[in-house]
């Protein structure tokens, strides 16, 4: 009997002590931290009513290389099909020699767990006057390519991308396409003409849609983006690739400066 006593008397003082602490609930003197793109649920689509935008401009910081000469006499459709000299397009440079066209601009990192739909209009290059049409352009994964062939002469088209499946067609009727998905995010994918050796061009397969290829004037882009801090990456198939990070809040808008130099390149916002 005096043992029963004693543990009745420790659950007493047990219980007790529970209850002036405040028994199971939870305390605590942090206040929620705002939510980051990364912790965002799985599968949540961005609301547009809070998104921003990243513009900016690409550009160089001394006189950009001459672009390669292109000799076509090798096929007489080609020869005529262009009756001025013809050149690379390595180095599309605005008319003050200062900025830089072609580059690829995109959200590297910081999107975290939101979902985008797939496109249903293709993406298209085209191999007309014996070049690709565009040089650099983006798409998305699993968005079809529309391969179109405008010219009277045998074209094909050799992508060799790293992390997709390459794939190697030959096209060698006027009007003839063919249609190609990427399944995988790639950042560049190459393609080139194995007839016609000056032919390439370069496609940046993105899942998700913030990307832009910079214009003659070397300027770019990025709407819809939810607030958030991200990696922007600016890609040229020469001077490399380089970073920067932008933090947006709601509704914000940020413009980004990028500096390519010949050896190493610079980024400030």
């Amino acid at each position: 009997m005096r043992l029963r006593n004693t543990w009745v008397g420790l659950l007493g003082i047990a219980l007790a002590t529970t209850l002036a602490c405040g028994g199971s609930q939870e305390t605590s003197s942090t206040s929620a931290k705002p939510e980051s793109p990364s912790a965002t649920p799985a599968g949540q689509k961005v609301d547009a009513a809070t998104a921003g935008d990243v513009k900016g401009v690409v550009m160089i910081d001394a006189a950009a290389q001459e672009n390669e000469a292109i000799k076509m006499n090798a096929d007489p459709v080609c020869v005529k099909a262009n009756s001025s000299p013809q050149s690379q397009e390595t180095y599309m440079v605005s008319s003050d020699g200062k900025n830089l066209g072609n580059v690829f601009v995109y959200v590297k990192d910081g999107l975290g767990n939101y979902v985008f739909d797939t496109p249903t209009e293709s993406a298209k290059i085209d191999q007309k006057d014996c070049r690709y049409h565009p040089h650099v352009f983006g798409m998305r994964v699993n968005q079809p390519l529309e391969i179109l062939n405008s010219d009277p002469t045998l074209h094909n088209i050799h992508a060799m991308p790293k992390g997709n499946a390459e794939f190697n067609n030959g096209q060698p009727i006027q009007g003839m396409k063919m249609s190609h998905t990427f399944d995988k995010q790639e950042v560049m994918v190459p393609f080139k003409c194995d007839v016609h050796g000056w032919m390439n061009a370069y496609v940046g397969v993105m899942s998700h849609p913030y990307y832009a290829v910079t214009d003659k004037d070397g300027k770019f882009e990025l709407k819809g983006l939810p607030p958030g801090t991200y990696t922007i990456e600016a890609w040229h198939e020469k001077l490399g690739t380089q970073t920067a990070s932008v933090t947006l809040a709601a509704k914000d808008s940020k413009d980004v400066t990028f500096t390519f130099k010949a050896a190493g390149a610079t980024a400030t916002n």
